[in-house]
């Protein structure tokens, strides 16, 4: 069983920045991959980042050249640094470990509230 705690989350105007935090306990592996997805309100939930136990990176398009994932394996702490936040941004953020990209794990933190204005 892992426990994933994410903090970081607030409003933020349009253009402004904000940097999450993940800390993730219990049966982790060094080799696991770590991810951020969101949530926006009547929507399904979306990969956003992730990054291997080697440091390498998969985003999805709409974050590229804003966001930053960045991992620290002996805290068992995942990061997100949100630049140019955009309205769109706006959801409930989540982390999460596992095996395999893009293949998250069925348990999940409580998530963070990003809530980006115009």
């Amino acid at each position: 069983q892992v426990q994933l705690v994410e903090s970081g989350g607030g409003l933020v105007q349009a253009g402004g920045s904000l940097r999450l935090s993940c800390v993730a306990s219990g049966r982790i592996f060094s080799t696991n991959v770590m991810g951020w997805y969101r949530q926006a309100p009547g929507k399904q939930r979306e990969l956003v980042a992730e990054i291997s136990s080697s440091g390498r990176t998969n985003y999805a398009e709409s974050v590229k050249d804003r966001f930053t994932i960045s991992r620290d394996s002996a805290k068992n702490t995942v990061y997100l640094q949100m630049n140019s936040l955009k309205p769109e941004d706006t959801a409930v953020y989540y982390c999460n470990v596992y095996f395999y990209w893009g293949t998250p794990a069925a348990s999940w933190g409580q998530g963070t509230q990003v809530t980006v204005s115009s």
